[in-house]
């Protein structure tokens, strides 16, 4: 009993620091992009059309740090944030499997204890498990390179002994929030941090947008090079995304390989 009430109190901790993951999504951003970057945000200016970031394409990649792909072509990148998991994980993988996209999950370490099986599943089906942080923190309020590596270390660990396998060097920071520092750290450990360029309010689980709302927010605003988020304990997210998948292959998009947004 006393087990069981630790493993409700930890998911629940996990979905409180989860649920404000993409707040930054919502804040006003910058009116160009900028070279500097803290917590990061997004401006739509057209649809179909990339937005602007908090900071530049070339301001990020001075650190390995990426929120688009530099193309033309109309290819995406699918990653979901897997804090917790909600009974939607397997639903959302079926989908996946059905459309043959190789997606990025960015896990931190509740997930990889609390929901092994999943884990194992998303490498076994050719999915990119990345690295969101074993706790969850305000990575921006770190100074120490000791204790940010920890965070990374302690996952990535754990991962290795879960599936005998080395963590792909995909790197998400919480909530979005870093610094030149953090970004520097997490170059120096040899990792690429993913931002994004589309996301949307998916996360309160108790208050999930509708079909409709899924739509209009996701299918216009795709565009080349997208690096889009989504949350895998979205109920709204299980149920549309086989329909958002075909929509976007009907406007011509293809699915890329996450491991295509390593900087090499």
């Amino acid at each position: 009993m006393t087990s069981g009430v630790i493993k409700a109190g930890a998911a629940l901790a996990a979905a409180a620091a989860l649920s404000i993951c993409c707040l930054v999504a919502r804040q006003p951003a910058a009116p160009a992009a900028a070279d500097t970057v803290s917590n990061w945000g997004l401006s739509f200016r057209e649809n179909g059309k990339p937005p602007v970031g908090n900071a530049s394409g070339a301001y990020l990649a001075q650190y390995h740090a990426r929120y688009l792909a530099d193309t033309e072509e109309k290819i995406l990148y699918l990653t979901f944030d897997a804090g917790y998991e909600n009974g939607h994980t397997a639903a959302i993988l079926d989908t996946l499997g059905k459309h043959q996209v190789s997606a990025c999950f960015f896990v931190v370490g509740h997930y990889v204890e609390s929901a092994p099986e999943l884990v194992c599943r998303m490498v076994q089906e050719g999915h990119v498990v990345g690295n969101h942080t074993w706790s969850h923190p305000d990575m921006s309020a770190i100074e120490e390179p000791e204790a940010f590596a920890a965070e990374l270390q302690k996952l990535e660990d754990a991962y290795r002994e879960l599936t005998g396998q080395q963590m792909v060097k995909l790197y998400r920071p919480p909530q979005g929030k870093c610094s030149a520092a953090n970004l520097a750290m997490a170059k120096d450990l040899g990792y690429t941090t993913v931002f994004w360029s589309l996301a949307y309010v998916d996360w309160y689980t108790d208050k999930q947008p509708t079909r409709d709302t899924a739509l209009q927010k996701l299918v216009p605003r795709i565009h080349p090079g997208a690096v889009v988020l989504l949350h895998s304990t979205s109920a709204t997210n299980a149920a549309v995304l086989d329909e958002v998948l075909t929509k976007w292959e009907a406007l011509g998009y293809t699915f890329g390989d996450p491991h295509d947004l390593l900087f090499r």
